[in-house]
């Protein structure tokens, strides 16, 4: 853009004081607006001096001001380029920070979106008019995007055609889909301990007799699954090999392999939840699927947009079998025909950007892995944890009080977290916490600092009461 075209959009009061500061400003809300798109170039800063009369030391602390706050990117040579902050340097962000109860929301391990949403969405809604034409409903999901998610598949070591896949709503609905097909009153289910809370709602909404089996940081002993599989006589088992939530532990793949062999024994159907597969934050030893050591067709797998990408995207999908697949979708019209359209456009698109979405989650993520494991180490030094390597949360170990009424005492300095029963059976896991760094590590430093509070001192007033509707992820 000219410094003519930039001068006339920006809308600042010469009476402003800082001017450098309402400039910045006013060049950060046109790109929040759209008005001055991301990537494109400024004109120099004599230049935009020059059409706002104004002098070159109060423009070039405005750019500073912007590339401070992440709007702006320089090189030598190069100029300066808009931008979109990273989502880890944003702590006011109120749909990151706290909920509509003024709360730190410490008990959801989502991140927000990557930088490179926006530009998808826009490339995606571009898009969108040639599908128009149709009536907007595909059960088995948008083919450009079943297309992408089983090259994915490909790419990582099996095998797999689009009619195998099956786009849904979410990860959480693809598990409900499973088991509402797969699994009737009374059929036993093995789940791990701890787990995924909303699966085990799942297999109680369905009637069906949870079984479960113990896991640590240390990961699956495979004897232990073996037995519980053969047994309980298993229908299904739910798992989630790739830096399992809540514990952060990664399956190798021996240990993969063996299990699949056991459930082939038990006649156990394996389903496999990937939602966190593709978040490794630094090198760890190369695993493949769980599909990858499957020979029977037992492996149904589930993955999810929601951690790599955002939350508020809703779309899921299940790798099986396209006998199964199609099963699935017709069992589907009991809960909804389609998933939305727009959506899986934009999921599509980011496909195209997945190396350069895991390197922004990488490092953010460890940014604020490190900040967490920092200030628990400073400041609640008698808690225990293994640092995972990859994932979103910690699996915290107390030092002898209960995670329940610590929870309690947390929600009244300001912050909400997920204690350790929500992610077992019968009150068990009680001495654990989950504590997720999905959160800016400014905004995880002030949560420790409240943890640490809650812990110390206890309740400072009445609790707040619990939230009939909270949502874990």
């Amino acid at each position: 853009m000219s410094a003519t075209q930039v001068a006339r959009l920006v809308d600042v009061d010469p009476a402003a004081r800082p001017y450098y500061r309402a400039l910045a400003d006013g060049v950060r809300d046109l790109i929040m607006d759209g008005q001055i798109p991301v990537r494109v170039r400024l004109p120099a800063e004599r230049h935009l001096a020059e059409a706002l009369h104004v002098s070159r030391t109060t423009v070039t602390a405005a750019y500073d001001l912007l590339r401070e706050r992440g709007y702006l990117r320089s090189r030598q040579g190069s100029g300066s380029w808009t931008a979109l902050p990273d989502p880890a340097t944003m702590p006011g962000n109120p749909w990151l920070a706290t909920g509509g109860d003024g709360l730190i929301q410490l008990h959801i391990a989502a991140p927000p979106a990557p930088t490179f949403l926006i530009a998808a969405m826009a490339r995606a809604v571009e898009d969108l008019p040639r599908y128009g034409l149709g009536n907007g409903y595909d059960p088995m999901g948008l083919a450009p995007l079943r297309e992408r998610i089983a090259a994915r598949y490909s790419a990582r070591g099996v095998a797999t055609r689009p009619e195998q896949i099956v786009v849904t709503t979410g990860a959480q609905h693809a598990i409900q889909l499973v088991t509402g097909l797969l699994v009737g009153a009374g059929d036993p289910v093995l789940v791990e301990s701890p787990t995924y809370p909303h699966a085990i709602d799942v297999v109680r909404h369905r009637g069906a007799r949870i079984v479960p089996v113990g896991i640590s940081h240390e990961g699956w002993q495979p004897d232990l699954l073996a037995g519980a599989m053969r047994q309980s006589g298993a229908r299904l088992a739910y798992l989630m090999p790739d830096f399992q939530n809540p514990t952060g532990a990664l399956m190798e793949d021996a240990v993969r392999a063996a299990v699949t062999g056991a459930a082939r024994r038990a006649g156990t159907l394996l389903l496999v939840d990937e939602t966190w597969s593709e978040l490794a934050l630094e090198e760890v030893p190369h695993t493949s699927p769980m599909a990858a050591f499957d020979t029977d067709s037992r492996v149904i797998s589930v993955g999810s947009a929601s951690k790599l990408w955002w939350g508020g995207l809703r779309i899921g999908w299940i790798r099986t079998t396209a006998a199964l697949a199609r099963r699935l979708v017709r069992f589907r019209s009991m809960v909804d025909i389609a998933s939305p359209l727009l959506e899986q456009l934009v999921v599509a698109q980011l496909f195209d950007q997945l190396a350069e979405t895991r390197a922004e989650r990488r490092r953010t993520l460890r940014a604020s892995r490190d900040a967490l494991v920092s200030g628990l180490r400073e400041h609640l030094p008698s808690w225990t944890f293994e640092v995972p390597r990859g994932g979103g949360s910690l699996w915290v170990r107390l030092d002898g009080a209960g995670s329940t009424p610590l929870a309690e005492a947390a929600l009244s300095h300001g912050i909400r977290v997920a204690p350790g029963p929500w992610f077992g059976l019968e009150g068990t896991l009680e001495g654990s916490l989950r504590l997720p760094y999905t959160q800016p590590p400014q905004l995880l430093a002030e949560a420790v600092t409240r943890l640490h509070a809650a812990h110390t001192h206890g309740p400072i007033s009445a609790p707040h009461p619990p939230d009939p509707l909270i949502t874990m992820v």
